[in-house]
């Protein structure tokens, strides 16, 4: 099992962040979900919000995006936002 995912988050203007977490949370359009390590594949759409990216225990970088889509697959997210 792993302990950590890496995360990409990208804009037309290039990448705004990426690095290893614990998990990160996300606004989705049904609300907000979290992904952790050995997440299953997973495709949804983003609203206005904030991306929390947990990197370690009380410590987080939170990124407002308004909106984009995110993608999950083994252990890596790649986050495209406007």
């Amino acid at each position: 099992m792993n302990t950590q995912v890496h995360i990409q988050i990208a804009s037309p203007k290039g990448t705004l962040y990426e690095g290893d977490l614990l998990y990160a949370v996300f606004p989705g359009l049904a609300g907000e979900f979290a992904v952790y390590p050995d997440h299953a594949p997973i495709i949804s759409a983003l609203k206005k919000g904030v991306v929390r990216c947990v990197v370690e225990e009380k410590k987080e970088e939170a990124i407002e995006v308004s909106g984009g889509f995110v993608e999950v697959d083994e252990n890596k997210i790649t986050v495209c936002v406007e």
